[in-house]
């Protein structure tokens, strides 16, 4: 398993945090930054790892920035990423367990650091259950290929 990580200057210590914690899994990963506290775009964070996760260079992705919000605004962007904000444990398994996210997004000033690890560690531990699930998701592929779908 190899995981994309990404971050802001507004969670820049998270990410580092999340480094630490990867690297005593022993769990392969590749920071695409930002590499330090100085005011960056988060948009540019949140597309490298995102692109390397729908490329396939990367399993999964974790983008850190002040909320969470921005870095999975625009990792959405990516064809053929889902990514999810999470602020608890349950956000962080339900939604691997349902909606097959691929890339997790976290905020520095939401989440603690201890949480923040609890919610990787499910993350990356929670098989998607398929099924009735795999159909919505296959409507979500088929939104992102300009579909048009019908209730």
């Amino acid at each position: 398993m190899k995981i994309a990580l990404g971050a802001d200057h507004g969670a820049f210590e998270l990410k580092e945090a999340v480094i630490r914690h990867l690297e005593e899994k022993g769990i392969e990963f590749e920071d695409f930054g930002c590499y330090s506290k100085e005011s960056v775009d988060y948009p540019k964070y949140a597309f490298l790892a995102a692109n390397a996760v729908a490329k396939g260079q990367c399993d999964f992705g974790i983008i850190c920035c002040t909320t969470g919000l921005g870095v999975s605004m625009a990792a959405n962007k990516v064809k053929g990423v889902r990514a999810a904000v999470c602020t608890n444990e349950m956000l962080a398994e339900m939604t691997r367990r349902h909606n097959n996210a691929n890339v997790i997004c976290m905020g520095q000033n939401v989440v603690s650091e201890e949480l923040a690890m609890k919610m990787i560690d499910i993350f990356l531990s929670t098989e998607f259950e398929g099924g009735r699930h795999q159909r919505r998701v296959d409507l979500l592929t088929d939104i992102e290929n300009g579909i048009e779908l019908t209730v």
